[in-house]
């Protein structure tokens, strides 16, 4: 092993032993609540092994947001349109989508810092919908406009309501208690979703 690749193997470990650090603190504190310091202890590394990664805090938890969304959704979103028959391609997105999320102690975690501090931070919560959510809605909005037999009026709208229904799922259920209160279990949530999309005349011409 050479000298370079041995750096680089140590400098990935580092930065993967702060990410892991800044989650713990995060999560724990919230982000306004979150220090570089803090950050610091947890990892067990310097502030200054930290800021040699990255920049300020907003860029440490902009890298926490893409490993814990981008990695997740890799293998639905790492091409540049979806294929398939609607009603496969359609089940597929939104059971991956429930399977990775509602069990995702981590994923819920995030999701709740990011609901419960983005008034005061909403470049955060909107970093959040640009690596999930828009994604999501731009290749599925492309794939109905590809798919005319469909006859969705409104491709965009329709993806917004495919994707801000399973979010919106997550949130209720699992965030804000709804299952404990009035449980919907997330196999008919998908079965609706499809037949709306597939069958449904809401977005009819």
């Amino acid at each position: 092993m050479t000298l370079a690749v041995s750096h680089s193997l140590t400098s990935d470990r580092k930065k993967e032993k702060i990410l892991q650090g800044a989650m713990q603190v995060f999560f724990r504190d919230g982000y306004a609540g979150t220090s570089m310091d803090r950050v610091a202890i947890e990892a067990g590394v310097s502030k200054q092994t930290i800021y040699s990664h990255f920049h300020d805090k907003e860029s440490l938890f902009k890298a926490l947001i893409e490993q814990l969304t981008i990695a997740r959704f890799q293998a639905l979103f790492e091409s540049d349109q979806l294929s398939g028959e609607p009603d496969q391609l359609l089940r597929q997105l939104a059971e991956t989508y429930l399977l990775k999320v509602a069990e995702d102690r981590e994923y819920l975690s995030l999701l709740k810092v990011i609901i419960a501090e983005s008034s005061r931070f909403p470049e955060m919560a909107k970093l959040y919908y640009q690596t999930v959510i828009q994604r999501g809605r731009q290749l599925l909005s492309q794939y109905f406009d590809a798919h005319p037999e469909l006859g969705i009026k409104d491709a965009e709208a329709a993806s917004h309501i495919f994707f801000g229904s399973l979010v919106s799922f997550v949130v209720v259920q699992e965030i804000i208690h709804g299952k404990e209160i009035m449980p919907l279990s997330s196999q008919n949530l998908v079965d609706c979703l499809i037949d709306l999309m597939v069958r449904g005349s809401t977005f009819k011409s």
